[in-house]
């Protein structure tokens, strides 16, 4: 089955669990004519992304009491971020997505990217990658599996990283140090500085609301970095240090302001 028909089955599998209620993988195996591993898999996948919740035999809508209003607005912002962050990127360029929520949201946008090569350390990553129904060029680091960062770290990712050259890097970040850089809770930041190094651009990715958290590792330094991709709710005077910083700062729409107008 192509993966077009893929995405519709799993859109349709939403539709349903929220119209009755609750399916179940024996039904919805029948009504698809799959088996009932295809079907676990896509309500695995469906769980991952925050569309459903998966029940013993089957699935039920997720709970309306867990979608918090700053669950929502955070949900926008990184798609707005994604979406502005894949405009960057060109036809056939070699690029490195690293693990993380963030940069997780360019993916969807990558369909229309003809020719692209993609190396990532996370798995999901990589399977959000083999949905595209214009699939790229999967690289994986290999490495030593971090439980923490879900992602590959480790001597061996950095071999493998090393032995290639990118176009373009797309990072996260858990706090943005006007001052200094790109900050992270995670002590193992030798990847990502890796990463940095093999990348001609480095684009981060980051909500507004992490811009001037300081946190005591310093991942990559502002001469490191080219692009900064955030929100719009950032902050005047954070635009201006950021961009005496001599980096090219990329402000996305959110959903609910573009609606407002």
């Amino acid at each position: 089955m192509s993966k077009r028909n893929t995405q519709q089955r799993r859109h349709k599998i939403v539709q349903q669990v929220n119209q009755l209620g609750e399916v179940t993988v024996e039904a919805l195996a029948s009504q698809f004519d799959t088996s009932v591993v295809t079907i676990r898999k896509d309500l695995a996948e469906l769980e991952k992304s925050g569309q459903l919740l998966r029940r013993y035999g089957g699935a039920v809508p997720l709970p309306q009491e867990v979608i918090t209003d700053g669950e929502k607005a955070l949900s926008a912002a990184k798609q707005a971020i994604g979406h502005k962050a894949a405009e960057l990127i060109r036809d056939h360029n070699r690029i490195i997505i690293d693990s993380g929520r963030t940069t997780s949201s360019l993916i969807s946008h990558l369909n229309h990217k003809a020719g692209l090569v993609v190396m990532t350390n996370a798995l999901d990553v990589a399977n959000q990658l083999r949905e595209l129904e214009r699939e790229p060029t999967i690289l994986m680091t290999g490495g030593t599996w971090d439980p923490h960062s879900e992602s590959f770290q480790g001597q061996v990712a950095e071999q493998v990283l090393r032995s290639y050259d990118f176009d373009q890097l797309f990072i996260g970040a858990d706090g943005i140090d006007l001052n200094r850089g790109t900050t992270t809770f995670n002590e193992l930041i030798g990847l990502s500085r890796v990463m940095a190094e093999q990348a001609r651009e480095v684009i981060v990715m980051v909500e507004s609301d992490k811009i001037g958290r300081r946190i005591p590792n310093l991942e990559l330094t502002w001469q490191q970095i080219t692009y900064l991709v955030t929100d719009d709710g950032i902050s005047k005077q954070a635009i201006e240090q950021i961009s005496n910083m001599g980096v090219t700062l990329v402000v996305a729409k959110t959903n609910q302001q573009q609606a407002g107008k």
